[in-house]
């Protein structure tokens, strides 16, 4: 079975997580392999409705392996809820069906503060931020200032790494914005309600993919946002801050040799998307309410 990538044509919000939900019968694995937990991927299904943020849209498919790769925003505190969501749904979550990178970044709580006090200090210049802490993240990230999924399984150095990153950050927060900033103690209590359950899912996921390519498995590379909201190839500065084109798929899922097969693009009948800024425009009254409506 061919290797294909899923993305949305427009700005996301064009159903790509029941597409990916239709067709995992055809894959072996689901890998989501950029973004955050900033949009949405809704799945119907007998079990209810669900609105995935992190978890690969594969997660309801027995059999099929899903995986957070080292380009996603690893927001612990999300997943956990999701997980929680799903697993009262009566849907299995072990780490034989999710694997998380060890080379994927921590989304940390002053991410989504930053994110909500830069929008507000643009005001009516703001770029439409959903404020979930992703831009935030993507330039600590690309600065080699956050902390890896992997560190959570060595204590001591994740200790020292987060006090480091904590007086730097401290001075953003404070200096700029006039917030309070965090202490040491704050964030170990943040990795220890959040993070300690999520550490059993993080492994090698390079190693297990690339296993998985030797034996001839499927892969179904999941992408968030849409194309229109690719950092690169999108509406600058309204876009989001990672690569959401099928391209992005190899390096952001941990498996940067892998070929792509086939690429599947979902376009919407009309345009929507999640955030608000200057591109958005809204659309109030009946006719707006009629598309709401056919649309769900």
């Amino acid at each position: 079975m061919a290797n294909c990538a899923i993305v949305g044509i427009n700005w996301g919000d064009e159903g790509k997580g029941r597409m990916v939900d239709y067709l995992t019968n055809h894959f072996d694995v689901v890998v989501r392999y950029q973004g955050g937990g900033n949009a949405g991927h809704t799945v119907v299904n007998d079990r209810g409705t669900f609105a995935l943020h992190l978890l690969p849209s594969g997660i309801f498919r027995e059999g099929v392996v899903n995986i957070l790769g080292n380009g996603v925003a690893l927001d612990c505190e999300n997943l956990l809820a999701e997980m929680n969501t799903l697993r009262a749904a009566g849907v299995s979550i072990t780490p034989e069906n999710l694997k998380i990178s060890d080379r994927a970044s921590l989304l940390l709580p002053w991410h989504r503060e930053l994110d909500g006090l830069e929008e507000a200090r643009l005001a009516d210049k703001k770029y439409g931020s959903t404020k979930q802490g992703i831009a935030p993240f993507y330039s600590d990230k690309y600065q080699k200032k956050t902390v890896m999924a992997g560190e959570l399984l060595h204590p001591q150095h994740l200790k020292e790494h987060l006090a480091d990153l904590l007086e730097w950050k401290n001075l953003t927060l404070q200096k700029v914005y006039g917030a309070k900033g965090y202490t040491l103690d704050e964030l170990l209590a943040w990795v220890d309600k959040y993070c300690e359950a999520v550490k059993p899912y993080i492994t090698n996921t390079t190693a297990f993919l690339r296993d998985a390519q030797k034996a001839g498995k499927s892969i179904l590379f999941e992408a968030q946002l849409g194309a229109l909201r690719d950092l690169d190839y999108g509406i600058y500065p309204y876009t989001t801050s990672s690569n959401s084109v099928a391209a992005y798929a190899p390096v952001g899922s941990g498996l940067p040799t892998a070929k792509l097969d086939e690429v599947v693009g979902v376009v919407k009948a009309y345009s929507s998307c999640v955030g608000e800024g200057s591109f958005v425009c809204e659309m109030f009254g009946e006719e707006g309410q009629k598309l709401r409506d056919a649309g769900a």
